[in-house]
């Protein structure tokens, strides 16, 4: 199961957050987004756990608590699938017709 994290500190580094979500049970796979020219977290990342009951447990106690004094997010994290934020569609704007 994907979970969503956000609100989260800019000093948090993966490993630490693989540590924390590793108390809840197997960690498949975790990301921390980072902005592609500073390199520098943007707040969220996605940890994927191997066992949903497990990576629920960590939703219901991690949700709204404080990381590093910040209130974190964490919920499911909701697949937007291949076209989201890919365009496509009619923006308006200006018509050849």
């Amino acid at each position: 199961m994907k979970v969503f994290i956000g609100g989260l500190p800019l000093e948090v580094s993966e490993a630490e957050l693989n540590a924390v979500f590793g108390d809840f049970g197997p960690v498949k796979s975790l990301r921390i987004v980072k902005d592609r020219e500073t390199k520098e977290s943007r707040g969220f990342g996605f940890v994927e756990m191997v066992n949903e009951a497990e990576a629920k447990e960590a939703i219901r106690c991690m949700n709204g608590q404080s990381y590093y004094g910040k209130r974190i997010t964490v919920n499911i994290a909701e697949d937007k699938g291949p076209g989201f934020g890919g365009g496509g569609g009619n923006r308006g704007g200006f018509s050849r017709n």
